[in-house]
């Protein structure tokens, strides 16, 4: 769809302008000649009159260097080597061999109110290319900064699209460089290195988000953590193929630059056609922990936000895998309703063949032999039980093994007369084919009404390697996930009741793309609490508890093998979407009451841990961590400590409790099952884990409070309440 054109027809004089928003400015400089240049985006700089942003322009003007271009210029959101910039250029195309070089003059430009900020809209043209630009940027109301561009092929002959990346300029400030790294399981693990000469890239070529995904590209002053030092983030806003980069030039430019990674021939524009990149998604802040609540506030104000309670999930995979006994799923969901659960979640092997994972995918029929009267028997018995009802499916995949794909060999997406090879014993269907698009809707629309679904867990279990369309004979992914977006949008419009949840072999698809369409990611096939503690902390850098599925798993965990506590199991699921993969009907008494504890305290707290801000304690000993939610209005909080490893010292010095009114008194209460138990034996207790101490804001973010003795892998839950 092409970008709304702007109403202003004619170019004025390069006059900046300045956006301003929840603590940010952004002032932009609109050339005659050249895209958008970013003249500061970061620290709010005050109302500036036009006569003090006319200086801050002039004040800003380049130099010439030495062996270097006689008139300097600014590098714009789209660099152009027309302005002899030598980095990467942010549009990569040609016309046969032409056009490869544009240089665009803006035409016209319009600025709106948007989301409590303001959106600017530009357009540009090329003739001798036969190119037209557009740039959209907003700011919103939280300071999140998101742009994004099309560009239109105006001349007679198609035009070869390679790459459209936008790029915002980063102060020579910056030092070091994060982003984020991982597997399945082990999703999202945090890497660090100095900023130096050169590109920092990381593209992303699995034709999903990926578990490795950079996530958030921050460039950042040295040594900055949660609660200090100014960072920069970049996050590309796309479930395909994608790049997200940081260069520094020998000049000391240094520019955050993304977009979509296109696959040779993927895009090629016809006459009058055009192509519209993903969003690219910006946060500034002074410590990580600001940067992630400009995102948490953006998606909260959304107007499709889940505005409900969080239901609490009982979901049957690591209760049952493909066992799928009436019985059995009945008792389970007789204990899940009597331990508080609001929501039943049917996992995989209820379709067609489904046994085991090597076939079935894409015969989407409740299979008779396990099924005789459909899935009506349990949801009923789940509905009686005052319970939602959900369904696992896996839309864009199917086994060789299946109905569908003998029948229709040519919807699986393929290349040079091949299938890709094999993974999980699946491939991929081709959504972009009119007939795939028509049969995935028809089967999920059916299942949704039929049985009155509250929910899919949406999974996507392989990367799409080889993946071309044998109907087009092009590179797939990018209609793909275009044709998937489609899909989640024309099924949640014929069913606006629907809740959808981002599955990808657990993390593989977290992003602000999908999640425009979903309303909950499941963040990692590994419920080990220990593992999920960091999966938890680094995926809160992008999305808010409310929408990270986190659930309490059986004492030895499926993927790792570890043993935890319950007490330690529950209180890492908290600070998410909470919920039960678990057999409960083999618990003891006692852990079903503690269960049950845990899941009032999940619903206790839920308005807090989901409509609150998330906080990360910086602490000098790596062993210890400690991470928070404080309201909106810094009435309460609730922070959890949690021992990862045994602690360089003992005692290992206070923990600040950062955020919290600093001219308020708060009295700090231990919570969870086991609140008042005795601590490590040896050990003596912290003062407040007896009850009724009283600190302010100023000191407890100041000085802090001990942390309550705990052996490696173990929490300890305090909530702080405002006099």
């Amino acid at each position: 769809m092409p970008l709304p054109s702007p109403t202003s027809p004619q170019p004025g004089p390069s006059d900046p302008l300045h956006l301003r928003a929840g603590g940010v400015s952004l002032v932009l400089d609109l050339p005659v000649v050249g895209p958008p240049v970013v003249l500061h985006w970061g620290t709010d700089l005050g109302p500036l009159d036009p006569a003090a942003l006319r200086d801050l322009a002039t004040g800003l003007t380049p130099m010439a260097g030495h062996n270097a271009p006689d008139v300097a210029e600014r590098v714009g959101m789209l660099p152009e080597a027309a302005t002899g910039w030598v980095g990467a250029p942010g549009l990569l195309g040609h016309r046969d061999g032409d056009a490869w070089s544009p240089r665009f003059r803006r035409t016209g430009h319009r600025v709106t109110p948007s989301g409590g900020g303001e959106r600017l809209r530009v357009r540009h043209t090329d003739p001798a290319a036969g190119l037209d630009l557009d740039v959209e940027v907003e700011l919103f109301a939280s300071g999140l900064l998101r742009c994004r561009a099309e560009v239109r092929n105006t001349g007679a002959g198609p035009y070869a699209l390679e790459r459209l990346d936008l790029a915002l300029p980063v102060p020579p400030v910056a030092a070091e460089v994060l982003d984020q790294a991982g597997r399945w399981s082990r999703e999202r693990a945090p890497q660090r290195r100095p900023l130096t000469v050169g590109v920092h890239l990381r593209e992303n070529r699995r034709g999903r988000t990926g578990p490795d995904a950079a996530t958030v590209l921050f460039a950042g002053e040295a040594g900055f953590r949660f609660g200090a030092g100014e960072v920069w983030g970049l996050h590309v806003g796309w479930s395909g193929n994608h790049r997200s980069a940081v260069e520094r030039t020998a000049t000391g430019d240094t520019l955050l630059s993304g977009g979509e990674l296109l696959l040779p021939g993927e895009v090629v524009l016809g006459p009058g056609e055009g192509y519209v990149g993903p969003w690219l998604y910006a946060t500034h802040g002074d410590g990580l922990d600001e940067a992630a609540a400009r995102v948490h506030e953006y998606l909260r104000a959304r107007p499709g936000h889940p505005r409900s309670p969080r239901p609490v999930v009982l979901n049957t995979w690591e209760a049952v895998y493909f066992d799928h006994d009436l019985d059995r799923l009945l008792r389970l969901a007789e204990v899940a309703a009597e331990l508080g659960v609001e929501r039943y979640v049917l996992d995989d092997g209820w379709f067609m063949g489904r046994r085991d994972d090597t076939a079935g995918l894409g015969d989407w029929y409740v299979d008779p032999t396990v099924w005789p009267d459909g899935l009506h028997p349990l949801v009923d018995r789940v509905r009686a039980l005052g319970m939602q009802f959900g369904l696992w499916v896996e839309p864009e995949m199917v086994n060789p093994d299946s109905r569908l794909a003998r029948e229709h060999p040519d919807w699986i997406l393929q290349t040079g007369g091949r299938l890709p090879v094999p993974s999980r014993h699946q491939q991929v269907l081709d959504v972009a084919r009119p007939e795939v698009h028509t049969y995935l809707l028809e089967r999920l629309s059916a299942l949704v009404a039929e049985y009155d679904l509250a929910y899919l867990k949406w999974d996507h279990n392989r990367d799409l390697v080889d993946a071309g369309s044998t109907a087009t004979h092009r590179a797939g992914v990018h209609a793909q996930t275009l044709a998937v977006y489609r899909l989640l949008d024309e099924l949640r419009a014929a069913h606006p009741g629907l809740e959808i949840e981002s599955c990808s072999s657990g993390g593989a698809r977290a992003d602000l793309g999908v999640l425009q369409r979903t309303d909950r990611i499941w963040a990692s096939d590994c419920i080990d609490p220990h593992e999920r503690q960091r999966i938890l902390r680094w995926t809160g850098q992008l999305l808010p508890p409310e929408l990270v599925g986190s659930h309490v798993g059986s004492p030895v965990s499926h993927s790792t093998g570890r043993a935890h506590d319950l007490s330690f199991r529950g209180a890492t699921a908290l600070f998410g979407s909470f919920g039960i993969e678990w057999d409960v009907t083999g618990c003891s008494a006692a852990e079903l009451a503690e269960l049950a504890g845990w899941v009032a305290l999940a619903k206790r707290f839920r308005p807090l841990l989901h409509g609150g801000r998330t906080v990360r304690v910086d602490h000098p000993d790596p062993a210890l961590w400690a991470h928070g939610v404080v309201a909106p209005d810094r009435s309460a909080a609730l922070f959890a400590f949690v021992m990862m490893e045994r602690p360089l010292t003992w005692p290992p010095g206070p923990v600040r409790l950062p955020g919290l009114d600093p001219d308020a008194a708060y009295r700090l209460v231990p919570v969870g099952p086991g609140a008042g138990s005795e601590p490590i034996s040896g050990q003596s207790r912290p003062s407040w884990q007896a009850g009724g101490l009283v600190h302010s804001g100023r000191v407890l973010g100041a000085v802090g409070v001990p942390p309550p003795a705990l052996h490696p892998d173990h929490a300890a839950l305090v909530h702080l309440v405002r006099e």
